[in-house]
């Protein structure tokens, strides 16, 4: 795999693992990377990667939310500044720990990887709006609400029309919803339409476009919709699921946040 450029000095790259795309946002003599996968030798592989754009060191990394596979490569980075939501650095601090030791389980072959990890949250907060400087650029950071998790940002290069998403938007498979808020997600995928103007970069799959953030923006409220017919009780679960614009492969969980959403239970 090599990098991709979607716009003017502006990557990404797909990794299988997970299949996932990190973004890399040259100016002057800054190195801007959006994500850090998910160990410290996955982040180290990024730096080694980088050798064929820049020789120039990585000098700022943006986390679009706090998982794990886009945050626990943070401290092979250091000393760059990482910037990233206030709350993602709050989740990274209370959470890290647990979910780290949730992946261990579930991926027993990552365990002496995921053990390495120092988690290492954003130095950098904000709660709505930031603007970083990449060389003579500006890269504007954004909050657009609740949806994948509670402080999902999108990353946009104004002067490359070039949008990194995370995992606002995926390609290829139904987003995870384990710790997102479905119902409120339409809206916040619908304050990326604007900013949709070149590449649009999915923090899964494939690099899309507005068309598909259109679409995106279509399932996320059609499953809402389907949620809602399940609380009135004129759908049962298993039918919402049949029926999800994501496919069947929809995750159970996809509904049963939804209704806690609609309960209120959420916070």
């Amino acid at each position: 795999m090599h990098w991709q450029e979607v716009g003017d000095r502006v990557f990404t790259r797909h990794f299988d693992f997970l299949d996932q795309q990190i973004g890399v946002v040259l100016g002057g003599d800054d190195v801007l990377v959006v994500d850090t996968r998910s160990t410290p030798a996955h982040a180290r592989e990024i730096a080694a990667d980088l050798l064929e754009l820049t020789r120039n060191p990585i000098s700022i990394v943006v986390d679009t939310h706090w998982h794990w596979d886009h945050a626990f490569g943070n401290n092979a980075f250091r000393p760059a500044p990482i910037w990233g939501h206030l709350r993602t650095a709050e989740r990274l601090r209370s959470e890290g720990e647990a979910r780290r030791a949730e992946v261990v389980e579930a991926l027993p072959d990552l365990a002496v990887d995921l053990l390495a990890v120092v988690i290492d949250p954003p130095d950098h907060t904000f709660t709505d709006r930031a603007a970083v400087m990449v060389g003579d650029r500006t890269v504007a950071l954004a909050f657009h609400g609740r949806a994948h998790t509670d402080a999902d940002i999108s990353v946009f290069v104004p002067d490359a029309a070039v949008l990194f998403a995370g995992d606002l938007i995926e390609n290829g498979s139904p987003p995870s919803f384990g710790d997102g808020y479905p119902i409120a997600w339409p809206s916040a995928v619908e304050q990326l339409l604007p900013l949709a103007t070149g590449a649009v970069v999915p923090g899964h799959g494939a690099v899309g476009d507005r068309a598909f953030v259109q679409s995106q923006l279509a399932a996320f409220r059609g499953l809402a919709d389907l949620a809602r017919e399940v609380q009135d009780g004129s759908l049962n679960i298993e039918a919402a699921i049949a029926g999800s614009p994501f496919g069947p492969r929809t995750p159970r969980d996809a509904f049963e946040r939804a209704l806690a959403e609609l309960r209120g239970e959420l916070g």
